[in-house]
């Protein structure tokens, strides 16, 4: 019987286990068995892999995280990674894998297929929803729901103390997971990478936000230029590692002092990365999942499962990877069609 092993990278997310499902279900019906490669790459490397049956997988639709256990390990990091991974398929006897993951687990597959032809797939898993070549990506759904939940909350205690608050929300280097928080929440700022903070600006919205409604909310990426220089911390894809970096808190601190207005910050961190995936997120993460496996016994690799309009399809891994997908001018444009006015950080 051919063999699919499927493996989850990176951060985890809503929605992995829905793809898992996917892939093993689909891949059954097919005549390929699955097994499940530990903790992403890290498990590639070390060839660890247990079975994985539709009787394992069938009630794992609703679960958070994912049953395979992640990591951000990067073969090409690694000495000897790139070739204990590739050997990984003869000792794993694997006919394809399905790699599930964002920019970094997906560009590893990537360079595999490129530089080994390794019969790899690629499934478009992250909360930050930054992928190129796909419209969504799952986890991004849930995430964002989480944090509209948490910035609803936020307004409520604001108005009660006369606050302005600021909710910081994950996404790394992508504005996504704070543009659509602070749209769908009504915020009255919005502060993303893809622009710089005008402090005036900022503080002035602010304050004109407060005298009308005794509260303010501001929804700030993780990832915001404050214009600090500081050497920052890289992890195996040379990211920065943005943890450390408290941006919420010293953007409450700015706010305060150029308002006079009590400034109050709540981070959500990982708490959009668990729990139950919503509606959206389990049913695109089952069909790629599902599309996936059929990529596979269609011997269709170095592709990504892509959701265009209402298809999925595949497109190449390069192009889904070369690029990071950032926040785009018609999404500025929607904001300030929506308030009259900006309420997006602009370049100063």
């Amino acid at each position: 019987m051919k063999r699919i092993g499927i493996l989850t990278g990176g951060g985890d997310c809503p929605g992995l286990n829905p793809a898992i499902r996917g892939v093993v279900l689909k891949a059954s019906s097919l005549g390929y068995e699955c097994v499940g490669i530990q903790e992403g790459w890290k498990g590639m490397i070390g060839a660890n892999a247990k079975p994985l049956t539709p009787e394992m997988v069938e009630e794992i639709v609703g679960l958070g995280g994912t049953v395979l256990g992640t990591s951000r390990t990067n073969p090409y990091k690694k000495e000897g990674g790139v070739e204990a991974t590739l050997a990984a398929f003869k000792n794993l006897s694997l006919d394809a894998l399905v790699a599930m993951g964002g920019e970094d687990t997906l560009g590893v597959a990537a360079k595999l297929y490129r530089q080994h032809q390794a019969p790899v797939v690629g499934v478009p898993k992250t909360m930050d929803n930054d992928l190129s070549a796909t419209d969504y990506t799952f986890g991004f759904d849930t995430s964002v729901t989480i944090a509209m939940d948490a910035a609803q909350r936020l307004i409520d205690t604001g108005r009660s103390h006369r606050r302005i608050m600021v909710l910081e929300v994950m996404g790394r280097h992508a504005g996504w997971v704070a543009l659509f928080t602070g749209i769908a929440a009504g915020a009255d700022y919005i502060c993303v990478p893809e622009r710089r903070v005008d402090v005036a600006q900022m503080s002035a919205r602010l304050k004109a936000a407060h005298a009308r409604k005794k509260v303010a909310l501001v929804v700030t990426s993780e990832a915001i230029d404050l214009g600090e220089d500081k050497e920052e911390k890289l992890d195996e894809f040379d990211h920065m590692i943005l943890k450390e970096r408290g941006v919420g808190e010293k953007l409450a601190e700015l706010i305060q002092k150029n308002t006079g207005i009590e400034t109050r910050t709540a981070v959500i961190g990982h708490i959009q990365r668990g729990g139950p995936p919503t509606l959206f997120d389990r049913i695109l993460a089952t069909r790629v999942g599902v599309k996936a496996a059929e990529l596979v016994s269609e011997r269709k690799f170095g592709v990504m499962v892509a959701q265009r309009g209402n298809e999925v399809a595949p497109v190449p891994l390069e192009a889904a990877t070369a690029k990071l997908k950032t926040v785009t001018k018609e999404w500025f444009d929607l904001v300030d069609a929506l308030s009259g006015r900006p309420i997006v950080a602009h370049h100063g």
